[in-house]
Parts: structure tokens; sequence; C-alpha cells
């Protein structure tokens, strides 16, 4: 295109008038883009209402490289026609920065829209490969345009990738604990020892809260007090990690102690609490369920109570448990007994002394 343009740019220059002609080339630039903004608002309308997504997300990433590609071109032609200076090969690596630009914002909306619609769909949304994906492909592109940039500007890329080979090994001492944390998101990524929206904890550090990001740096954790606590990846290549989010089940293990006067009722209670137990909706069954009379305590006789509920969501999980625990009292107090509080008594051996000066 610019080759044709060319062809005529010895002719205007030719003439008096180059500052009418550069004010005609910003005018034309801003009545185009002011075109193709308006063309391509009224396409994005109408890709929005079908259900592919890909064609949304190349509208969406289009539109404002286009206009900086118009107004660079726009530009580039005054610049040339002015005969201040040659701006071709500016042009050049402008062009290579607004293909980047588009491909990155390309990638974003792909990744954005593919986890909504999973969202809507009801579908397992997996955002730590997602954002892995889209994190690799980026900075694909970016090193790709870099060297292609180089190219255009004269510079010899085989040089350039031998420089960077025997600099990568200076970089790499210098960096290290940059690189052991790239590595440990690497890890982190390969491995999955979570995910974005997991709940995770450490025993060996005081880390608990929620996955919000990770990074080829740092992981976002927020924290239960809602504060973000940001850890470097190579942390979690020296320390254990448990990641209570992937449980199957929540366990209950209580303790309830009846007095002692109440022993002749204690086996009623225990069969009853059992078969209550395997009755309830919310207990799994098929896993370990144990009821049994466990010890003689200072002021009660204690069984305990131990077995799984189906969900793992905690709020639901303690509506169980409280219901449990209300029918374990419900029980007891229906074999006539009471649950045990800590007393104590005192026996006196005469009661002359009591009288005694």
């Amino acid at each position: 295109m610019f080759e044709k343009l060319q062809q005529y740019i010895p002719y205007l220059k030719d003439a008096d008038t180059w500052i009418l002609q550069v004010f005609v080339i910003v005018f034309a630039a801003l009545l185009l883009d002011f075109i193709q903004r308006k063309i391509l608002r009224r396409v994005q309308g109408q890709l929005e209402k079908t259900p592919n997504l890909w064609d949304d997300a190349f509208i969406h990433a289009v539109i404002k490289p286009l206009s900086v590609l118009i107004w660079l071109a726009g530009i580039t032609i005054a610049i040339e026609v002015s005969g201040l200076s040659s701006a071709i090969m500016v042009f050049e690596v402008g062009v290579i920065f607004v293909i980047t630009w588009t491909l990155i914002r390309f990638i974003s909306f792909v990744e954005v829209n593919i986890i909504e619609q999973q969202k809507v769909l009801g579908q397992t949304v997996d955002k730590t490969t997602a954002d892995a994906i889209s994190q690799l492909l980026r900075v694909s592109i970016i090193i790709t345009a870099v060297l292609v940039a180089l190219q255009s500007l004269g510079f010899n890329i085989s040089a350039v990738l031998a420089f960077g080979g025997i600099g990568g090994i200076a970089v790499g001492f210098a960096a290290k604990d940059l690189l052991a944390n790239f590595f440990g998101g690497l890890m982190i990524y390969l491995d999955r020892p979570f995910s974005v929206g997991d709940w995770i904890r450490s025993p060996d550090r005081s880390i608990e809260g929620t996955v919000e990001k990770i990074g080829w740096r740092l992981t976002k954790i927020r924290t239960f007090d809602k504060r973000p606590l940001y850890i470097p990846n190579s942390m979690f290549a020296n320390i254990s990690v448990e990641n209570p989010s992937r449980m199957t089940h929540r366990r209950i293990y209580e303790t309830i102690g009846v007095r002692y006067e109440d022993s002749k009722n204690l086996p009623a209670i225990i069969a009853d609490v059992k078969d209550m137990l395997s009755n309830h909706p919310e207990i799994d069954t098929s896993q370990t369920m144990i009821v049994n009379f466990n010890q003689f305590a200072e002021s009660s006789l204690d069984f305990f109570v131990y077995t799984f509920t189906k969900t793992t969501d905690w709020i639901k999980f303690h509506e169980v448990k409280q219901d449990v625990l209300f029918k374990i009292t419900s029980i007891v107090e229906k074999h006539n007994a009471e649950i045990a509080f800590p007393t104590s008594t005192i026996h006196i051996e005469n009661e002359a002394l009591l009288h005694k000066d």
C-alpha cells in the first residue's frame, strides 16, 4: 500500500500546500476511524447475539488496535508528505505492535468468554489451567514480536540470540530467586496441588485462605479476615500444603458425657444414636461410623460419635452437625437421662466433726 502511495509523494512535495495536504490526511484518518468504529460497533452488537465465542472475542480485540493502526498510517503518510523524515521503519514497528496488541487482547477475551460460558452452562471452570495457557500464549507472542521488531530495525537476530544465551547465564545468577519463583509457578501449574478458588492452608507456616491468583512469581491468597497474602511460588516447594477444598467428606467427631446415675440407660442411648445416624439423610453411611462408650471421666460417662457428612460445604456442614447434636440431646432426654457437666461431691465421714469446738 505504501509503495503505491510513495509514487505520488514526489508530486505532493512539489506543491507548496503540504500543510493543507497534512491536514487532509489527518482529517481522512479521523473520518476513517469514526466510520470503522460505527461499523464495528454494529457488527459487535450482531455477533453478541450468536452463541459463537470466537467472533465476539475477535471483534472486541480488533476495535481499539484498528483505530491505532489507522492513526499510525495517517501520521506516517503525513510525515512522508511533509518531507521532514522517513517514518516507514517506525510504521513497520508500529504494525508489529498493533498485531501483538490485537492477539493479546483476543486471547484475554477468549479466556474470559470461555470461563463465563462454562459458568452459565453449570460446568466446572478450571481457572488455573485457563490462566496458565493464556499466560504462556501471551509470553510467546510478546517474545516473537520483540524479535520481529528487532529484525525490522536492522538488528542481527542470530547475534541477539547468541548474546542472550551468554547473558542468560549472568542473569540467571543475578535473578536466581526470580527464576526459582518462576519454576515454582510452573510446578504449581503442572502438579496442580491447588487451583484458583481453593481453600488451602499450611501446617508449616501461618498460611490459610482462598487462592485468588497464581502468577509466575507470586500466588495471591485471601485470608479469612479478607487480607491479601502474597506467597513467593518457590516457597511451595519447601512446605506442606493442605487443600481442604478437595476433601470428599467432613467429619463429625464429638464426645458426649452422661451422668453416672444414668449408666443403666447408656446402652440404649448409644443404640438410638447409632440408629439416628444410620437414617440421617446427610450422613454418609458408606464411611466409617462409630458410636461407642469411651471412658469413665471425672464427672461423666463419655461416649463418642465419629461419622462423616455427605456435604463438604462449610456452612451446610455446621447445619448438619447442629442437627445431629440436637437429636443426640433429644435421645438422651428421651431416656430420662441428662448430659453431664463438671461436678464435685464432698463426702463427710463424721458429722460430729461439724459440731466440734
